[in-house]
């Protein structure tokens, strides 16, 4: 396949490939945005360990890295981020929106202004 805003593969990724079994291997969520949730389209395994600590084991699972699923992943990260809530201290120190076409000069100059404060 063609790397695009799709898909792309970094074979110079000292990790590559991180599972097996993919002939197009797509490194486009090299982190699985499904990690965190204990339901996801992938075969996790749950171990628990010896201080009864629960972890998700993804080792044998490829559902972020097979292309056809972008697709269904960008759709469930939408979902998530329309449906998440913010603290108290984040809906205080958020900024107002601007008119559509500015969108992108307001992200750039917030991104400056931010950058110039560190």
């Amino acid at each position: 396949m063609e790397n695009s805003y799709r898909y792309f593969e970094n074979r110079d990724c000292q990790y590559f490939p991180c599972h097996k079994g993919l002939e197009n291997f797509n490194c486009m969520f090299c982190y699985c945005p499904f990690y965190p949730s204990e339901k996801c389209p992938g075969d996790p395994v749950f171990i628990r360990r010896e201080n009864d600590e629960i972890i998700k084991d993804c080792t044998n699972c490829n559902y972020p890295h097979r292309p056809e699923s972008y697709d269904v992943i960008i759709r469930w990260i939408m979902h998530e981020n329309k449906h998440r809530t913010f603290s108290e201290e984040i809906r205080k120190k958020a900024v107002s929106a601007r008119p559509a076409e500015n969108a992108s000069d307001h992200a750039s100059d917030h991104a400056t202004d931010h950058a110039a404060t560190k």
